[in-house]
């Protein structure tokens, strides 16, 4: 006779900090700690991606959210990149040869902005020179000298016409355009109605003398281009020195101080020439009084000449560390941006925007792999960018015929990045079962584990990592209960007895809310009663469901019985999830038996709600039925189990020891206790393996059981694998050391089976038979009545079937003798 499994004591059902077991009373005597709590894999890897520079050592940081692993990467990086050369600094300038293609100029640390202040001071200079070198008295006199020379010329050569035109009678008039002649009597010129009254032969004599004279101003002025281009040329000689006088002592610092830099001599060159234009239509011509405007003029000087600096570093900065939160194309690669002008829309150099592989550029940069997997072709992008190792700004999608509007095509820079994402272990896989290159390009892997192992060494390390966040935001001390109580719940998150959770995330928000209690109730420091209040809070806010079902359950709307016995109904233990918050919540699983062949029906599965897992538990659960009942004769039952009053989907298979219990009792009409619940994965040699969200589960039937008042033989069934998951709430240990509440560990269905029915499940004996009145006697008697049933019914149909055989044949003979 086996002995029936004993319930757990109290001290097996969490991991307690015994208390003064920590060597400290408050967080103030120790030493914060920086960094990451265990995670020695991830350190390693971390340090092997950053210490390898060979093309392709990306590095892909995996683990869940919560865990430190952005903030500890970030630091990691940014005091490895201290040591680091700085990179060098990229400025965008004009093109003077072609404005739509501008250039890019690599400068050491810190001298970008000191090339764009060297051109602003050259800005200034030209705002204070020009225009005043061209109203400086010399320059006037010069070019007076030229106008007058032209001027004599043409005057010369109208006189000359003029002194004619007076010996023929004829008046000469001039304006500042063109040259008109008039009749002449008595010295006057003739009004048009005087003109009228003139002879025939004096009008003749006047036409003939207006004829010799304009053939006499075309003779005389057929030069006059050549003096034009002379006195144009002297004015533009005139002109070009003057500037060259001007801009030379402007220009000279500039080429002295990048005399060594091939490019920047080049470029200098360039711009000096494009003054030379610009301020020569600036003042030279007649409309220069339009651009007298200060501000204009320096606004426009500025968008010529002034360089974009796309990057900047300070000198001993080391490599640059850029985060980008949202990694859109614009924000990633940069862009060209528009300015609108009378409507249209227009672009320079000035305008292009630089993006964080610009600012990265160097050093590293850090991605969320899931924002930035939301657009495929930036990821296209990006993988073009590290293979290529070119940055070049382009519209993202021009190729696709989306862009229309005239560009720029700014100069490719070349891209020295270490590129570091940080995602879920299922975006890790998906990568790499789906992109080919993704494997070649990131071949740095840091795998940020989701538990540590606890012992003292790791709780006291904890503890310091507290310590350096009620530091950083100000909190106020905490005890050593109340770091006990932290630890603890860091295990529960684990679901561990020894073990923490790595998502050190949720505990701080804890301390967060522990502190504002201790803050309410105007206390100096946190204790363990400040943090069991936070969590009372964090249950209170979030349970608004689970006290919902609870009370449906106490007041009949779902049925589930916490007492007394029943054949063919069980407890079994879910866990539903909303949001961020999960609670146990007890079902009823029913089962009904009857002769036939169909075998197990899972009605969950047949109505479309089961999933693929729970199917499975139900499938083992035959498989285990068959191996152990049906060796002697066939398995001929038809069974329906069903989830009672679940209206969603179920997974899991949890139920399937809860499951077989159930159908053992309808099988042979032994009743179940209902002030047990059971939770546990069956095998198919009848071992009960461990299950999720066991703590949950226990709680979960607790509460019910608590609400409509405990009896003190209540309890829950799990499997023993479990037993080092437990970390259970104070209220439920309590009540097991009350004797109120009990929690038995089994291994096997058969354990589970003697607590439920307080009947020996039996062994075989020496003759392979099961002792009588055990369930497993019982189960093998009721097996044999149902499938010698079948044989009866068998036979029945054969016999039957026989009858009408031969009764056809004579039906046959006799038709054969009335036919002859």
């Amino acid at each position: 006779m086996s002995e029936m499994v004993q319930a757990l004591a109290p001290n097996a059902l969490a991991a307690k900090i015994e208390k003064g077991s920590l060597p400290f009373k408050t967080l103030s005597e120790l030493e914060p700690l920086s960094g990451i709590l265990g995670q020695e894999r991830a350190v390693e890897a971390i340090q092997f991606g950053v210490a390898m520079h060979r093309p392709g050592y990306n590095i892909f940081v995996m683990g869940g959210a919560g865990t430190g692993r952005s903030s500890y990467v970030t630091s990691y990086l940014k005091s490895e990149a201290k040591r680091k050369q700085t990179p060098s600094e990229w400025v965008y300038v004009n093109n003077f040869k072609d404005t739509r293609s501008p250039k890019a100029i690599e400068f050491q640390p810190g001298q970008a902005k000191v090339f764009e202040q060297d051109i602003r001071t050259l800005i200034d200079g030209l705002m204070g020179t020009f225009p005043a070198a061209f109203e400086h008295p010399n320059y006037q006199q010069q070019k007076g000298a030229i106008d007058r020379a032209f001027n004599d010329q043409y005057e010369a050569a109208i006189n000359l016409v003029e002194r004619h035109a007076s010996k023929i009678g004829v008046a000469m008039f001039r304006d500042a355009s063109s040259v008109s002649f008039a009749p002449m009597r008595d010295g006057k010129a003739l009004e048009e109605a005087d003109f009228a009254t003139l002879t025939d032969d004096e009008r003749d004599a006047f036409q003939a003398g207006v004829s010799e004279l304009e053939g006499m101003l075309n003779d005389e002025l057929l030069s006059l281009p050549t003096w034009k281009r002379i006195s144009y040329e002297q004015l533009r000689e005139l002109n070009l020195n003057t500037v060259k006088e001007s801009l030379d002592p402007l220009m000279a610092p500039l080429f002295e101080k990048y005399a060594d830099q091939e490019i920047m001599v080049q470029f200098l060159n360039e711009m000096r020439e494009d003054l030379d234009k610009v301020i020569i239509d600036q003042f030279v011509d007649d409309k220069a009084s339009d651009n007298r405007d200060e501000s204009s003029r320096r606004t426009m000087y500025e968008e010529m000449y002034l360089p974009n600096v796309a990057v900047t570093h300070t000198s001993d900065g080391g490599q640059p560390v850029i985060y980008e939160p949202h990694p859109t194309y614009r924000n990633l690669f940069g862009q060209v941006e528009y300015s609108s002008d009378q409507g249209m829309l227009v672009t320079s150099y000035r305008l292009i925007r630089s993006g964080s592989l610009h600012a990265a550029n160097g050093g590293y940069l850090i991605l969320d792999a899931e924002k930035l997997l939301t657009d495929h072709y930036l990821w296209e992008a990006l993988k073009r960018a590290l293979k290529s190792k070119t940055l070049k700004i382009e519209h993202p999608y021009a190729d696709m015929g989306l862009m229309s509007t005239t560009t720029l095509s700014p100069e490719d820079l070349p891209l020295q990045v270490k590129v570091v994402l940080i995602g879920s272990r299922e975006i890790y896989y998906l990568l790499q079962d789906a992109d080919p290159d993704f494997q070649e390009m990131f071949r740095v892997l840091v795998d940020f584990d989701d538990s540590l192992k606890r012992d003292k060494e790791t709780e006291l390390a904890f503890a310091r990592l507290l310590k350096d966040r009620v530091a950083k935001e100000g909190y106020a001390d905490v005890t050593d209960e109340g770091v006990a109580r932290l630890i603890e719940y860091s295990s529960r998150l684990a679901e561990h007895q020894k073990e923490m959770a790595a998502k050190i995330g949720d505990v701080f928000e804890l301390l967060g809310e522990a502190d504002f209690n201790r803050d309410l109730a105007k206390d100096d420091v946190t204790t363990d009663v400040h943090v069991q209040r936070a969590l009372a809070a964090k249950k209170h806010r979030t349970g608004r469901v689970a006290e919902k079902i609870i009370e449906e359950i106490v007041d009949g709307t779902i049925l589930l019985e916490s007492d007394g016995k029943a054949i063919g109904n069980i407890n079994g233990l879910t866990v539903m999830q909303i949001g961020d918050s999960s609670f146990g919540a007890p079902a009823r699983i029913s089962t009904t038996v009857y002769p036939g062949g169909k075998g197990i029906v899972d009605i969950e599965r047949e109505s479309n709600l089961g999933q693929s897992i729970h199917s499975k538990g139900v499938l083992i659960l035959s498989g285990y039925l068959g191996h152990r009942y049906a060796q002697e004769f066939p398995l001929d039952i038809s069974a329906s189990i069903a989830m009672e009053q679940s209206y969603g989907y179920v997974d899991g298979d949890s139920a399937s020891t809860a499951e077989l219990c159930c159908l053992l009792s309808a099988l042979i009409n032994v009743p179940l206790r209902q002030d047990l619940a059971i939770t546990g994965s069956l095998n198919q040699y009848g071992q009960v393996q461990a299950i999720g969200g066991v703590n949950e589960k226990i709680e979960g039937f607790f509460n019910v059981c608590h609400a409509r008042g405990l009896t003190g033989s209540q309890g829950v069934i799990i499997p023993k694998s479990n037993v080092i998951n437990l970390m259970l709430s104070d209220e439920v240990i309590e009540a097991v050391k009350a004797g109120q509440f009990h929690i038995y560990a089994v291994e096997k269905a058969d354990e589970a089976l003697h607590l439920l029915t307080g009947l020996e499940p039996g062994e075989l004996d020496s003759n392979g038979k099961y002792p009588e009145g055990t369930i497993s006697a019982r189960i093998l008697k009721r097996l044999e009545e149902i499938s010698k049933l079948g044989e009866e019914e068998e036979s029945a149909e054969k016999e039957k079937s026989t009858e009408e055989g031969k009764k056809a044949d004579n039906d046959k003979e006799d038709a054969s003798a009335k036919k002859g």
